[in-house]
């Protein structure tokens, strides 16, 4: 004669059945960590913000010169009530913009009571570099002056990235030194 089962051992039966035929959750063993920032270039050369230092990407607005003030400054444009300065970042090192204007960005700071918009070559969104990666060397004839910006270089799809760090800019006072004497 069979025994009845009881209750729990019933559902004991029930876990065990169920836990023998479960499948394993993949493992996270591969997931690596990951930096992101927006890429853009820059007189012949590619770069990369971090995120946090940007608030949004523009296409480049009507702007009014102003007059009295250094080359790199293009002018000031009303973006949403606000007056926005426009710098050309190329020219601020000694460069030219390159390329059709249909492409030229502006990327937009808005931090530490400096709200600007850095006036760039080609913005080509969104890149992501592995956190353990290992920082490379910088492309050659890479102007002295740009790399006083510049935190680190990573390769992604076959091309080297530098780290641009607009902070670092914002706190140089030759940037805002924008009056012609």
């Amino acid at each position: 004669m069979v025994e009845p089962m009881s209750a729990y051992s019933t559902l004991q039966a029930l876990a065990r059945s169920s836990l023998s035929s479960a499948q394993q959750l993949p493992a996270q063993i591969d997931a690596v960590p990951q930096w992101n920032g927006v890429g853009f270039s820059l007189l012949g050369f590619d770069f990369v913000v971090p995120m946090d230092e940007l608030v949004e990407m523009l296409e480049v607005p009507a702007f009014t010169r102003l007059p009295s003030v250094r080359p790199w400054v293009r002018g000031v444009s009303n973006v949403r009530g606000r007056l926005l300065p426009l710098f050309d970042l190329a020219m601020f090192f000694s460069g030219s913009l390159a390329g059709n204007k249909k492409h030229q960005r502006l990327l937009v700071l808005d931090n530490h009571d400096v709200y600007a918009g850095l006036w760039v070559d080609r913005v080509f969104g969104m890149q992501y570099f592995s956190v353990d990666a290992e920082k490379l060397a910088f492309p050659d004839n890479v102007p002295e002056r740009v790399m006083e910006f510049v935190d680190g270089c990573y390769e992604a799809n076959g091309r080297r990235w530098m780290v641009f760090r607009p902070e670092l800019l914002a706190k140089d006072d030759h940037f805002w030194n924008v009056a012609v004497a």
